[in-house]
């Protein structure tokens, strides 16, 4: 439809019929119509907690839901931990802490892991284990001897990685982490041993004790 000619805009005189017509709508309202749609829409999805499905009453928004509810921090040891499972203990332990039947005893629900002192898992660390074992009540027989690690991992490294151990809630392990002021006194103590622990020597050291 071609634009109206001047002649066509002169205004009617008063007593003229009005008559229909149509007209082009310019292409700045159309713009401005798309770009109003697109802040209301996305004020909208910020702001209406009824789109979220982690929104629920009486809260208005996941805002209000996070405030209320805050994670609890992660301990950074309990992190620095996972990265040392998987290097030097998922390969007999498994990545799942299950362990395996021929090789090394499950980790995940272990009574020697939930302890209420970590002071003989340190040990083991420390030194490593040889012999059978018994854990939450079951008898694991093994050829494998657990390697000692004083020497490749440090305090830090060792409170790390039974602290992802002891604290790993997807194994069903909820106990207190290792700090590395718990495990120097131990090295200390046991520093001219050479030999690996075995079951035995272990049940023997109270529990706590350095």
């Amino acid at each position: 439809m071609s634009a109206p000619s001047p002649m066509e805009l002169r205004p009617l005189p008063e007593d003229a019929e009005p008559q229909a017509g149509t007209a082009p709508t310019p292409m700045w309202l159309v713009g401005l119509l798309g770009i109003l749609f697109y802040v209301a829409t996305m004020s909208l999805d910020r702001q209406a907690g009824g789109f979220n499905p982690r929104v629920y009453t009486p809260y208005a928004s996941l805002q209000k839901v996070e405030e209320a509810n805050p994670k609890p921090a992660t301990d950074p040891l309990f992190e620095k931990g996972r990265g040392i499972y998987l290097t030097y203990c998922a390969s007999c332990h498994q990545a799942d802490g299950l362990g395996s039947p021929i090789q090394a005893p499950p980790l995940a629900g272990s009574d020697w892991v939930l302890a209420e002192h970590p002071n003989r898992i340190i040990r083991i660390v420390l030194n490593g284990m040889a012999g059978p074992i018994t854990v939450s009540g079951k008898a694991y027989t093994f050829n494998n001897v657990m390697l000692p690690w004083k020497d490749t991992l440090n305090d830090e490294q060792i409170a790390a990685v039974l602290t992802y151990i002891r604290m790993n809630k997807a194994w069903g392990n909820q106990a207190s982490p290792v700090r590395p002021e718990q495990v120097a006194p131990i090295r200390k103590a046991t520093a001219g041993r050479d030999t690996n622990w075995t079951q035995e020597e272990l049940l023997k050291i109270a529990l706590g004790e350095e």
